[in-house]
């Protein structure tokens, strides 16, 4: 009787076989953690971004014209919390970007200490 042997590219171990599967295991995650961001993922950081600001500037406003409907007086409301809105949505904003930018630092400290 002949044995026969593996197909090209395959072995009769079962050791070299979990081998070569670690081997791609290892390089399919590495793929994934070196994926560039595409397009879409920064028009989606835009619009994060975006919306961080426009929202509480807009929720300042309404809530300032109705203090300014319930509550008349000479000072406007509606200007004081559009403001206020503004400055907690600028803040905010600097927050995703602080943190997005921090993540981007260590991933590259992480790729500078695995080649060394």
């Amino acid at each position: 009787m002949t044995q026969k042997k593996p197909p090209v590219g395959q072995s009769s171990k079962p050791a070299d076989f979990a081998e070569q599967i670690g081997v791609k295991a290892a390089r399919k995650l590495k793929a994934r953690r070196n994926a560039t961001p595409g397009v879409w993922f920064g028009l989606g950081m835009m619009g994060l971004i975006g919306w961080s600001v426009v929202v509480p500037t807009l929720l300042g406003a309404a809530l300032g014209l109705w203090l300014d409907e319930a509550y008349p007086g000479s000072r406007s409301w509606t200007l004081a919390l559009l403001v206020a809105g503004l400055m907690l949505g600028c803040f905010n904003a600097w927050h995703w970007v602080s943190k997005e930018d921090r993540a981007m630092r260590e991933e590259q400290e992480d790729k500078h200490d695995e080649q060394q």
